[in-house]
């Protein structure tokens, strides 16, 4: 399926002058899928509201988020955007991706020390991922260059980076490469401040209003819920988005980031974010003060 391609999704009112469209855009990989089955299968139902899922890679969506007042109603965003859009956008509570020690990776042909990955150039999948904010803490003014995170793990095979930080099903596979694991950037954060390593969630527009926002907050969670309830069925429907990775592998990638965490961050979840967009402020990555606000 093409990254940009439209799912309509069937409404479940007769009354079609009663329904409010809901626009929803998330990434096409297997654990946005997962986590948005119940929805995009109508599996959950909302009367009254119809929702459109758009697919788009997460840099583009970070993009569109900040321009003129966002474009989506709901939107998957990197943390590291939500600065930037954080007067139109609230957070929802559920829906976020939160590596438990574990996280985007520096890879590259070599097994470079930490002190010498530092001064090598990294391919980056986009300067607004939280990938990229991470690195920046890891190793601040480090040479990078921005290059689509499918294209990572191939320009270092060919010789053309140095070294690449990976995110997605790349960290899973970027060993089939004979690429070598440098730096665990979740592993790394954990040892740093004790705390996982919050990699992106989801926003909701505020001009929705509180009730609408509450409804589409609880519809979220439910299909959430209901993946993890009917995981066999959730995990055949989000293979069909799970590049190079076979159903084990899928089942893994999508267990490291759909579980009870998505479902509600936890106070720890919630002050990973805090302290991350936090230390991304103090260390001037982040040009404002940020503040943080759930649904």
């Amino acid at each position: 399926m093409s990254p940009q391609a439209t799912i309509p999704v069937t409404h479940n009112s007769t009354d079609d002058r009663a329904v409010r469209e809901i626009t929803v855009a998330h990434s096409p990989d297997s654990d946005d899928a997962f986590m948005f089955y119940g929805l995009a299968t109508n599996k959950v139902r909302v009367p009254g509201l119809h929702f459109t899922h758009t697919l788009c890679d997460i840099q583009t969506l970070n993009q569109k988020a900040m321009e003129d007042g966002g474009l989506y109603d709901v939107t998957a965003i990197s943390f590291h955007a939500y600065p930037y859009i954080q007067g139109n956008y609230a957070l929802l509570s559920s829906g976020g991706s939160v590596g438990e020690g574990y996280g985007p990776m520096i890879v590259a042909t070599q097994a470079y020390s930490e002190s010498e990955i530092k001064r090598k150039r990294i391919a980056v999948p986009g300067k607004l991922t939280t990938a990229y904010l991470v690195l920046q803490l890891f190793a601040p003014g480090i040479e990078t260059q921005v290059v689509p995170f499918d294209q990572i793990i191939p320009q270092i095979s060919e010789g053309r980076q140095d070294a690449g930080l990976i995110i997605h099903e790349g960290q899973l596979t970027y060993a089939k490469s004979g690429l070598h694991r440098v730096v665990d950037l979740g592993r790394w954060w954990r040892r740093v401040t004790g705390l996982p390593l919050p990699l992106g969630g989801n926003a909701i527009r505020r001009s929705l209003g509180a009730e609408v926002i509450a409804q589409v907050a609880t519809a979220l969670r439910q299909s959430i819920q209901y993946a993890l309830d009917h995981r066999e069925e959730a995990l055949a429907y989000a293979m069909q988005f799970a590049r190079d990775l076979d159903p084990q592998l899928a089942d893994k990638f999508v267990g490291m980031y759909v579980n009870e965490r998505t479902l509600d961050y936890g106070p720890d979840g919630r002050e990973a974010i805090r302290r991350l967009l936090g230390m991304g402020h103090n260390a001037g990555i982040i040009p404002h003060p940020v503040k943080v606000d759930f649904v």
